[in-house]
């Protein structure tokens, strides 16, 4: 189990998805705050003060790796862990310039998610 001294954020538009997503977390001992949009997450209290992102990549309205950018630009060392249905390289190559932690086609292992985490968190 791991123990964390922040919050976790999840973007996902996939209303499964997210659920899942912070089910595993909280089951590993993740804090979390869920959000159906990056809008819903940057009007939030909790982008100051995230630990950790779990953000998908395709999401209605402002995209993934549009929110980044503006993360990045803002100076944000929260670590990203960028999760998609659909990949491709091009979309991989701007994540990973972005400085994501990991990227991660779904359906992927829990594991996986945790460790990113857990790198992003202590590196």
């Amino acid at each position: 189990m791991h123990t964390t001294a922040g919050m976790v954020a999840i973007v996902e538009d996939d209303a499964a998805m997210r659920k899942s997503i912070e089910r595993l977390l909280q089951a590993s001992g993740y804090a979390t705050a869920a959000f159906a949009s990056a809008e819903e997450f940057l009007q939030s209290a909790i982008v100051d003060g995230a630990t950790g992102l779990v953000l998908d990549i395709h999401l209605g309205g402002m995209s993934g790796i549009e929110l980044r950018r503006r993360l990045h630009t803002a100076r944000s060392k929260v670590p990203v862990v960028f999760i998609t249905a659909h990949d491709d390289e091009a979309t991989r190559a701007e994540a990973i310039a972005l400085g994501c932690v990991d990227y991660l086609q779904k359906p992927f292992e829990a594991s996986r998610l945790t460790d990113a985490l857990e790198r992003g968190m202590t590196s």
